[in-house]
């Protein structure tokens, strides 16, 4: 018995050092997965229903529903993304809420004024259909975890941000900045920012979302910001603030892009 947990622990300090050195050569081999398969599995009544899980979810998702269609406010008619060539009524309304109720928020904390809000055509991702508004609403509209984002910007960069509108075609929201264009050739005439001309060399406080600031949708003009401040406040949070407070929302049709 007494030789036999002397090999015993000859073993193991055999085994230990052996596995030890093999660990140190695997660390010194790069492995490459080569292959990589998935299944595709539907989700589908196949299975039916489990009424134990429903029960036990039922009492959340009945809350969660509640708050989500209280209503907030009231719409004249239909705000949609797709109504508008340079503009939309839903895309004028998204920045005009987001600058009135970020800018209280970035002046307490900066002593400044933002003077721009750009936002994404493709971020808005609902209608604002006619009547009631509720919580859901702003879901709908809003799925995304986005946060408004303060870019200092030279006039450069705002003439930069002018040509990529006019480059993209697409009606993006805009407030505070004015374009006016050449009707031939879509060239910049004009850019007023509280109807005063751009400054090439001038700071202007451009609201965004942090997705933009960051370059997305090919807007890189706001990477040459001189400093960004996050206003930690969601987008979508601000939607509902903006909700609450006001009884019938607006319809916004004042032009931003001009062609003359």
């Amino acid at each position: 018995m007494v030789k036999l947990r002397k090999y015993n622990g000859f073993f193991t300090h055999f085994f230990s050092v052996f596995l030890f050195f093999l660990l140190l050569s695997c660390g010194n081999n790069l492995y490459q997965n080569t292959k990589i398969e998935g299944k595709e599995i539907g989700v589908t009544d196949e299975y039916g229903e489990n009424k134990s899980v429903d029960a036990f979810v039922a009492p959340y998702r009945d809350h969660i529903n509640k708050d989500m269609d209280v209503v907030l406010a009231y719409a004249p008619e239909t705000m949609d993304k797709s109504k508008g060539e340079w503009q939309t009524t839903i895309g004028n309304l998204m920045a005009e809420m987001t600058m009135e109720m970020g800018n209280p928020v970035f002046t307490k904390r900066t002593g400044r004024n933002i003077d721009i809000c750009l936002l994404n055509h493709g971020g808005i991702r609902a209608v604002l259909p006619k009547g009631n508004v509720t919580t859901r609403n702003a879901f709908e509209i809003m799925p995304f975890e986005n946060s408004l984002i303060v870019v200092e910007l030279k006039g450069a960069q705002i003439r930069e941000m002018a040509e990529y509108i006019l480059k993209e075609k697409k009606p993006h929201p805009l407030t505070g900045l004015k374009i006016i264009a050449d009707k031939n050739t879509s060239k910049i005439k004009a850019l007023l920012v509280n109807g005063k001309p751009v400054e090439e060399n001038k700071i202007y406080f451009v609201g965004t979302s942090d997705y933009l600031s960051n370059g997305g949708d090919r807007m890189n003009f706001f990477k040459k910001g001189i400093q960004s401040y996050d206003m930690e406040y969601k987008l979508r949070n601000l939607m509902i603030d903006y909700f609450k407070k006001t009884d019938t929302i607006p319809v916004i049709t004042t032009e931003r892009i001009v062609f003359e």
